[in-house]
């Protein structure tokens, strides 16, 4: 059996010190986006075209399904840090799921 170094430990010290600083986090994607409409001679189908937006619609997956919600512009500014903590703590724990496959495979055979 691979036992960790002290530099593993140090380096899961680390993620896990990060990982006990983190505030609220919601998961899925904050996206942006700006629409055409179906109106004939709209804004949107000018040229160049104006489109409608922006639209900040969450989107994340409840059940294996994908539930979109749209959100004021106060809302998306308000939450917006919480979808980025949620990504820094998904890439931290990639990080530390990489360091103890790295260990385990260490001294394998």
């Amino acid at each position: 059996m691979s036992t960790p170094t002290d530099d593993d430990r140090r380096e899961r010290d680390a993620i896990a010190r990060r990982l006990s600083e983190a505030g609220f986090a919601l998961p899925g994607t904050l996206l942006e986006r700006h629409k055409t409409c179906g109106k004939a001679g709209c804004r949107c189908k000018a040229d160049p075209p104006r489109l409608h937006g922006p639209y900040h619609q969450w989107t994340r997956k409840i059940d294996r399904k994908t539930v979109t919600k749209l959100l004021t512009v106060e809302q998306a500014d308000a939450y917006r840090p919480w979808f980025d903590q949620a990504r820094q703590l998904r890439e931290l724990l990639d990080q530390l799921e990489a360091l103890s496959l790295h260990i385990f495979e260490r001294n394998q055979p």
